[in-house]
């Protein structure tokens, strides 16, 4: 099955991002386009899954963007991997949760590469690792299934402001941190779209 590979030098704004995907669901539903993984940054946005509740703004002040995809509140700017796909789960497996798994490893085994060590949590959806004794968040995990095909995507922290995180309650969860991959080991990433894209092609097939 082919998936077209597409990455976005410059910042994408949330809206016109999901608008993309959504007509790529509709094209890919009447077979007129190929699957699609696209690597991109947001300019800075905070965004409300489906599941969010009112209590997770600490500041009122902020714009939030109410998105149709599953989860709670996030963050997403510069100095952060956007990794989103439109994956036709007709063809493979119609399993929602063998899709989340294959993230989940996708995200994992790429971290290996630089000798991360992270893992999933199967209470708190999302990648987490243990820095300094502490457990903290270096991955979001958010997506929707429309007619069996599965898309938005998931976030990777490397060199975020942290600091826009203080006025929400990042995914709904109180008493844990969020890491930027550059705080965990000062070193190059600049192969990490691409490992993070041939992983995920490679747990697809699996």
């Amino acid at each position: 099955m082919d998936i077209e590979i597409k990455k976005s030098k410059k910042p994408v704004e949330y809206a016109k991002a999901i608008s993309f995907l959504e007509s790529r669901i509709d094209k890919i539903l009447k077979n007129k386009a190929p699957e699609l993984i696209w690597i991109l940054e947001h300019p800075s946005i905070y965004t409300a899954g489906s599941s969010y509740n009112e209590r997770e703004i600490l500041d009122k002040s902020i714009n939030l963007y109410k998105t149709n995809r599953g989860g709670k509140i996030t963050y997403h700017g510069p100095g952060q991997i956007i990794f989103y796909f439109a994956i036709n789960l007709n063809n493979r497996k119609k399993d929602i949760r063998n899709l989340i798994n294959k993230i989940e490893n996708t995200i994992i085994e790429t971290f290996k590469n630089y000798k991360i060590k992270a893992f999933a949590d199967k209470r708190n959806i999302g990648i987490w690792v243990n820095h300094k004794k502490k457990i903290k968040k270096i991955a979001a995990i958010g997506i929707r299934v429309r007619r069996w095909v599965a898309y938005h995507g998931f976030s990777i922290n490397v060199n975020t402001d942290l600091k826009k995180y203080k006025k929400i309650i990042p995914c709904g969860i109180k008493d844990k941190d969020l890491i930027n991959l550059s705080k965990i080991k000062n070193q190059s990433y600049k192969n990490l779209k691409k490992d993070l894209i041939e992983n995920f092609i490679k747990n697809l097939k699996s």
